[in-house]
């Protein structure tokens, strides 16, 4: 779900999943791509084990596995770093078209040296791997990190995209920091796609695609009423729904 119609570009949808069940989910809405991670809603995400990265990846849909050992900080000790490259090269090996890091300096901004050297473990077990800076780059945001140099970092790393809600809490808030970054990036980091990620609703699918941003990121999930929280899993028909509102949005629908 990607690609250039009547001139316009069609921003492409990823979900976030757990398991290989929302990777079938994903390919029946017509999703470009997962992101595979464990945890979500305890930790917002975290590396999932080497067995579902294998069952994922045989599943249909490219798997692009979010490699982060812990929540919390994305500020991270030596060792944890080495556990970083070594978790790369095991997901790659398993099979993942993508990994998605996110690691920052000490001044809160990325870390280019760490960054640059993840990428190389993971094109080095396979040169098409993709690679996503995740919204850690909103904590660099709100550390001071200026958006341009933010992004030209991301660049200079060798990564492919980067996840954001525009430095807000979500993308609603979001929106024109977004808009503003898709701008940025033609710029200061061409090579860098800008996805929006970060409490994505079936009504900001439209406001999304008219930012201009490459692709739009979300777990699907509605609310558990009983919980008054976010459902555990994603909902078929939700994200159903978002990737027909993606595909209506657009100047493309009237070709």
């Amino acid at each position: 779900m990607a690609g250039f119609l009547g001139g316009a570009r069609m921003p492409q949808l990823e979900l976030a999943v757990e398991n290989a069940e929302g990777v079938r989910l994903a390919a029946a809405v017509g999703a470009a791509r997962v992101e595979l991670c464990a945890a979500l809603a305890e930790t917002d995400g975290i590396t999932p084990s080497i067995g579902m990265v294998e069952q994922a990846c045989r599943a249909g849909v490219p798997v692009h596995v979010l490699v982060r050992p812990r929540p919390g900080s994305f500020i991270y000790t030596d060792e944890e770093l080495e556990v970083l490259e070594r978790d790369v090269e095991a997901v790659v090996d398993a099979g993942a078209a993508g990994v998605v890091v996110g690691v920052l300096a000490d001044d809160g901004g990325p870390d280019v040296p760490a960054l640059r050297h993840l990428c190389g473990a993971a094109r080095r077990r396979d040169p098409a791997v993709e690679v996503t800076f995740h919204r850690a780059f909103d904590a660099a945001l709100a550390a001071g990190t200026g958006p341009a140099h933010a992004l030209a970092s991301l660049e200079r790393a060798g990564v492919n995209r980067v996840l954001t809600s525009g430095g807000s809490p979500d993308c609603a808030a979001g929106l024109p920091m977004l808009a503003r970054l898709v701008e940025l990036g033609r710029s200061h980091a061409p090579s860098v796609q800008i996805m929006a990620g970060g409490g994505v609703r079936l009504e900001l699918m439209a406001a999304l695609v008219h930012s201009g941003v490459h692709a739009i990121h979300t777990s699907a999930r509605g609310l558990d009423l009983s919980a008054g929280t976010r459902a555990r899993a994603a909902d078929p028909s939700l994200a159903a729904g978002m990737a027909a509102a993606l595909l209506e949005a657009g100047p493309w629908a009237r070709n």
